[in-house]
């Protein structure tokens, strides 16, 4: 018996410890992964660095080269330009220099033939020969410009560009190991996700923060929120679908954004009922439900006709429940019964507010074949205060419908 005994008992050490090991190579194995996990999104980050700077400092080149081309070309057009305006007197002297060379040609060798002729036409000759010299006025010269007034021109060019661009192209760009912000909680909201995120680099002092998202099979991200701060709620989610967040943050005083943040999942699994985000009035059925909640996301310009409540009947023809058979908070906080406004009033409507509708029923009558008197109890709260009153309904009622209507864009409402 004791040898019995104490082989159960190694046997059940021995299952003890085959299932401790097991354990202890998951916990190894997923420490490998995580190991795998780290060294993958070292060498991803560090490829796709390599390929932003490459393609950043083409660019530079490029754009480089092509505001240097533009500058000589405006500054070879500036020197085109001096030298046609520099010229243009010159080549105007020049022809009348020219044309006076030639009226000197003529009356050169028209005075050589009055001298060489014949004796009876010579005093006539002369004669002419002399007025036309008189009349060409021999002493006028045309004045030619001295070298000094006249445009010499030379390219002025300061080399200290060459020390500036120099000492702005080693100090442009950094690389850095760490993001100085990094996604902290995502907490689920129904249609939404709350995002949190928080500073890692104590050094870093954030200006204002700039958080994208994207569904996972999505090529790109989008921006979803720029501020200063730490929390976001992000509506629009389709329930139980991945999506990818990534934050950066911009330093005090700078223009550009730090590196994004570790990509991180997150999902909600909570479904809203519905969300009004613009001009509309919905109606949906609560089905037997008598107690629901509103919470108001953001609001847009109020309007006394602006609406939330349940109603009876589902008319989609008006456009505020402020009517009979309907029981309605406005969002100045005004009460309406069957359409007429109650004299207790709650705290108006604002963005965060949750309103609290809670209905009993309470029968009047016995019922009949022509449908019996009814009443619900309806409690309203919003912001620590409620209003109590009884609604009374002329037959049973199978089905509340849920009802909101804006008359301006720009409201966004959660009903739960």
């Amino acid at each position: 018996m004791e040898a019995e005994a104490e082989a159960r008992l190694l046997l059940q050490e021995a299952r003890e410890s085959i299932k401790a090991a097991r354990s202890y190579r998951r916990e190894l194995q997923q420490r490998l992964w995580g190991l795998h996990q780290a060294r993958q999104q070292i060498r991803e980050s560090a490829t796709l660095t390599r390929d932003v700077l490459e393609q950043h400092f083409n660019d530079l080149k490029g754009t480089l080269k092509k505001l240097l081309d533009e500058r000589l070309m405006s500054l070879l057009q500036e020197v085109d330009t001096i030298e046609q305006e520099s010229i243009k007197p010159l080549d105007e002297c020049q022809k009348l220099i020219e044309h006076g060379v030639s009226t000197a040609d003529d009356l050169l060798r028209e005075g050589e033939s009055a001298i060489c002729g014949d004796v009876e036409q010579h005093n006539e000759k002369l004669c002419n020969f002399t007025k036309k010299a008189l009349h060409i006025q021999l002493d006028s010269l045309p004045e030619v410009p001295s070298l000094v007034d006249v445009p010499c021109l030379s390219a002025q060019l300061d080399d200290c560009l060459l020390t500036i661009l120099r000492n702005q192209i080693f100090r442009h760009g950094t690389v850095a190991s760490r993001p100085p912000v990094q996604l902290e909680e995502f907490v689920e909201k129904p249609g939404g996700i709350l995002v949190r995120w928080c500073k890692v680099d104590d050094d870093f002092v954030p200006q204002d923060y700039r958080l994208q998202y994207r569904k996972s099979t999505a090529n790109h991200f989008e921006d979803v929120y720029v501020g200063s701060e730490t929390e976001f709620m992000v509506l629009h989610i389709d329930p139980n679908v991945d999506y990818q967040f990534r934050v950066c943050a911009r330093g005090d005083g700078r223009q550009e954004w730090s590196p994004w943040s570790v990509p991180q999942i997150g999902r909600t699994t909570l479904v809203p009922h519905v969300r009004v985000t613009e001009r509309l009035c919905i109606l949906m059925t609560l089905a037997g439900k008598r107690f629901y909640q509103v919470r108001i996301e953001t609001v847009g310009q109020p309007d006394r006709r602006d609406s939330l409540g349940v109603c009876v009947e589902q008319q989609n023809g008006y456009d505020s429940l402020q009517r009979d058979k309907a029981v309605c908070i406005s969002t100045n906080g005004a009460v309406f019964v069957n359409g007429k406004e109650m004299t207790n009033q709650l705290p108006a409507v604002t963005s965060g507010s949750t309103v609290t509708f809670d209905m009993e029923v309470v029968q009047l009558g016995p019922p009949s074949t022509e449908g019996g008197n009814f009443k619900l109890r309806v409690t309203i709260s919003s912001n620590n205060r409620e209003v109590v009153f009884d609604w009374v309904l002329d037959q049973h009622c199978v089905s509340l419908y849920f009802g909101c209507s804006f008359s301006y864009p720009g409201w966004k409402v959660l009903v739960f």
